[in-house]
């Protein structure tokens, strides 16, 4: 077969390329701008190029896989479609891919990209092994794909985007976040809502539904589905109905829930607790310099884990090896003079907990943080919320905002969000007055946050702290 890959150098779409690729299968593929990733892919022979020119797609091509962040009016879209080729979206594909299988999915607003790869490490270090597409690159495996063709699991990222994950009929399904997000696509949070409901009610009658403790309530605290059996949500003109026989319940803390840790503790920038389950207690588990947020994800992976029949020394080894995700509490610089963190939050929550996280290993420490946020849509929607995230750090550099698939909207920009904030310690700069600017703070701890391409400024920024180390 001949893949073509629209938008290839997509951490969901490159897993997927990768995988034809090492199936054997022709692949290339466009991308807008090339980026370590697409760097990486094509050192593994698949060509790609970063010019929206139709005459660069090869004359056989058995079908496109595309990605919604792809504009409709590129013209390699175009003409994509004008040739009559077979498209699909890359959540048409990764539902194919996962029929037939014993699919273990993990959606969520934040905490999923680091949950699913945490379930994938567990499972691929025990006789039952797994598949993987992740939505990250595996500091374990230095990938973001795992194929293993003997077992019956495969474990994916179950993206909201674009309600993309309504694909996916999984036999295990993980929400472990329904805060506000993609209302450029939903409009309402009541609607993305709708979304999760859908998605958990997809998942087999003889699977489990791994439900974070209080997802489906509302911010002002109302309801919208109980836990157990055969409960409803009914607005207005439709009703969903949530009738999974088997539910679990997790959450980092509280006994109300199947599964939480309890005795949480720092021992020299490591994490340990204990886990209550059903069967009882497992003790001293540990997580090696993981973020507090990592508990609540370590958690539900190891409900996922012991429901696929990992025993208790397969998991603690699993949750002791397990080295992280890039991107996510990535340490770039680990030294008794110095940290530097590397993380992709990009929502308000998603801040929160890894400056939360900061605060717990590193109390009294002076932290530097630098935001880049991405879409304008995002910023407009939650510069409140940024705004009072943000100022909680000792001093905030915010780059202008990260446009992606977006055009601008007046008024929204970087700017808006620090003029919100209630602190003196804040500025706006361009990568490389960050550069000039960062080792002059003389920071204790230092946080580059954001999803855009603010990972291109994260070697840079580590050379010039290294140097100013010396």
């Amino acid at each position: 077969m001949n893949y073509y890959f629209l938008g290839i150098g997509g951490i969901g779409m490159s897993a997927l390329a990768r995988f034809f690729h090492r199936r054997g299968d022709n692949v290339s593929g466009y991308d807008r701008t090339p980026s370590p990733l697409t760097a990486e892919l094509e050192a593994e022979g698949i060509a790609i190029h970063y010019e929206d020119n139709p005459e660069r797609i090869p004359s056989e091509v058995d079908l496109v896989v595309y990605t919604p962040a792809v504009p409709a009016d590129t013209l390699e879209f175009q003409a994509l479609i004008s040739r009559g080729v077979k498209m699909e979206k890359r959540s048409q594909m990764l539902g194919e891919l996962t029929r037939g299988k014993k699919c273990i999915a993990v959606a969520g607003s934040h905490g999923k990209t680091t949950t699913t790869t945490m379930i994938a490490h567990l499972l691929s270090n025990a006789p039952c092994g797994c598949s993987a597409f992740l939505g990250g690159i595996s500091k374990n495996l230095d990938s973001n794909l795992l194929v293993n063709n003997d077992s019956e699991y495969v474990v994916v990222e179950a993206d909201e985007y674009d309600r993309s994950f309504l694909q996916l009929h999984p036999y295990m399904a993980v929400i472990t976040a329904t805060d506000p997000d993609h209302l450029d696509i939903y409009g309402t949070h009541e609607k993305m809502m709708e979304a999760y409901l859908q998605f958990a009610d997809q998942t087999d009658s003889n699977g489990l539904l791994f439900l974070k403790e209080g997802i489906f309530r509302t911010q002002n605290g109302e309801e919208f589905v109980e836990y157990g059996h055969d409960h409803h949500h009914d607005r207005e003109s439709h009703s969903i109905h949530l009738t999974h026989p088997n539910i679990s319940t997790y959450t980092a803390h509280g006994i109300d829930a199947d599964y939480y840790a309890i005795n949480v503790r720092n021992y020299n920038g490591n994490l340990f607790f204990d886990l209550r389950t059903p069967d009882g207690v497992l003790y001293d588990l540990e997580l090696d310099g993981a973020p507090l947020v990592n508990v609540e994800n370590a958690v539900v992976a190891s409900a996922v884990a012991l429901g696929c029949g990992l025993d208790q020394y397969q998991l603690r080894h699993g949750l002791k090896t397990f080295a992280g995700v890039r991107r996510r509490f990535d340490y770039r610089i680990r030294e008794k003079e110095l940290i530097y963190i590397d993380d992709y939050a990009h929502h308000p929550n998603e801040i929160a907990s890894t400056i939360e996280a900061v605060r717990f290993l590193y109390p009294g420490k002076r932290v530097v943080g630098i935001f880049q946020p991405h879409l304008y849509s995002r910023t407009r929607d939650f510069a409140d919320e940024f705004a009072r995230v943000l100022q909680t750090l000792d001093e905030i550099i915010m780059m202008p905002i990260y446009p992606a698939r977006e055009k601008p909207i007046l008024g929204v920009t970087s700017s808006m969000v620090l003029r919100k904030m209630d602190t003196m310690s804040k500025c706006l700069c361009t990568p490389d007055q960050v550069l000039d600017l960062v080792p002059a703070l003389c920071p204790d701890v230092v946080l580059t946050l954001g999803a855009g391409d603010i990972d291109r400024l994260v070697p840079r920024l580590e050379t010039v702290l290294r140097e100013n180390m010396l």
